[in-house]
């Protein structure tokens, strides 16, 4: 097991004196479990419930008090508490909304405990039970496929990983991270691949693992489907996400179907619920706040680019190209970026949203805009320095500051730049392999 950074996050939640019981939200297989273990590490005594498990599904009934529950807990595990502190981790709390309820009371009769629970489909059974969540006594955090930096981490890279996080960049390393970065856009950040290909980096020894994964998502939406012509639509759907990812995409006939826009919109937002995709919906302002406008098309982003790569066939040819840009139109590059990009936040989860103008003839698209400060940062994934700005260009004409990104597979830069208008700005040329840290350089350009 490797660390990942969703730890840095949960001590402070534990050092917090308002603490409150805890729903790690992710899709299935991302490592919520096994971060969760690790975590248990700071601990006197660790319980674990997994409600799959009857036996210990069970156990939560609602004739109980919270101090009979816990006592029952016990019992059952076979634990005796030793002094200290203790951590209760509910996995798939999904499975029983008698459990979801018993949060509420876990916080306001047993706050000595740390209590966690995590489950895959979590939003869904809420949406599809009638149970009263308990708002305002729970806290949410994220967990997505491994990020580059927890690649380095994980592949023991410690000294690039020292060079990563240091504010700039040094040149020599350049090359190192580039390489290393190509690598992990191509298997992507499911930890159990990332596992196997770190025991054997044999790229070919991974295709059961790819396959066992998308059959447990596909396998998950026979639990969010209410009949079986929708789990025929869902299953459809799970089947041509990656075929579809990185574009803009119309509901009606999705995946090459016959399914109507109503039946396929319906799928895939449960889908999205599962955390397995996000439909990114465009911009149109260039101002804060960044809001999307669902009247337009949405992108399709997957949960991860390695999945992407294998299941559309790309792998075998991946490192026929230096620049990732050039790679299957561009896509491949523009997913991961935002791939990393949506990762970074792991106290809520929001969508990296893409900017287009309003006017209806228009076809200038911006890849993402973030908001840092009070400025809405305009970002495009270009292969070089000769890639045509001309989005970009009108987008900064539009905004009320000076600033704009463009992540490469070139070197770190900042340069200034006139649009073809006239208006002067400064361009942050940025690896791509350092999307993950695009906040710490989006301050350097500003005080640039």
């Amino acid at each position: 097991m490797y660390s990942r950074s969703i730890l840095d996050v949960l001590t402070k939640w534990k050092n917090k004196s308002d603490r409150k019981p805890l729903v790690l939200r992710g899709a299935r297989q991302v490592g919520k479990t096994t971060a969760v273990q690790l975590f248990s590490q700071q601990f006197d005594n660790y319980i674990y419930l997994n409600l799959d498990l009857k036996k210990d599904r069970d156990i939560f009934n609602e004739s109980l008090s919270i101090q009979e529950l816990f006592q029952a807990i016990l019992v059952l595990k076979n634990i005796t508490l030793k002094k200290g502190s203790t951590l209760i981790f509910i996995d798939e709390i999904q499975n029983s909304p008698i459990a979801v309820k018993m949060l509420r009371y876990f916080f306001e009769e047993m706050k000595e405990l740390f209590v966690i629970a995590a489950g895959s489909l979590f939003e869904i059974m809420l949406e599809r039970t009638n149970i009263s969540f308990p708002v305002g006594r729970v806290e949410f955090f994220y967990m997505y496929p491994l990020t580059f930096e927890e690649f380095l981490n994980a592949k023991n890279e410690n000294k690039l990983l020292e060079i990563y996080r240091t504010v700039p960049l040094k040149p020599f390393a350049h090359s190192k991270l580039l390489s290393l970065f190509h690598q992990y856009t191509l298997i992507g950040g499911m930890p159990e691949i990332i596992q196997k290909y770190i025991n054997n980096e044999d790229i070919t020894a991974l295709a059961t693992t790819y396959e066992s994964l998308l059959a447990s998502y596909i396998g998950d939406s026979e639990k969010y489907a209410d009949t079986s012509s929708m789990r025929n639509i869902l299953r459809h759907c799970i089947e041509s996400i990656p075929f579809e990812s990185g574009q803009r995409i119309k509901f009606q006939g999705f995946g090459n179907s016959n399914y109507r826009s109503r039946e396929v919109a319906e799928a895939l937002r449960l889908i999205e619920r599962a955390m397995l995709i996000y439909l990114i919906y465009p911009s149109t302002t260039t101002q804060i706040p960044i809001q999307a406008d669902l009247k337009k098309s949405p992108k399709l982003q997957f949960i991860d680019t390695g999945l992407l790569n294998y299941f559309v066939g790309l792998q075998p040819n991946f490192f026929r190209y230096e620049n990732l840009h050039s790679f299957y139109k561009g896509i491949i590059a523009e997913h991961i970026v935002r791939q990393e990009l949506i990762a970074q936040n792991m106290y809520d989860n929001k969508k990296v949203l893409f900017w287009v103008r309003q006017q209806k003839q228009s076809t200038a698209e911006v890849d993402m805009v973030l908001q840092y400060q009070n400025y809405v940062i305009p970002i495009e994934v270009k292969a070089g320095k000769a890639g045509t700005l001309r989005s970009l260009h009108q987008f900064v004409n539009h905004s009320n500051h000076s600033y704009a990104v463009r992540l490469y597979a070139g070197n770190l830069e900042i340069t200034n730049s006139v649009t073809p208008q006239g208006k002067p700005y400064k361009l942050l040329n940025l690896p791509y392999f350092l999307a993950g840290k695009i906040f710490n350089y989006i301050e350097m350009l500003l005080h640039t």
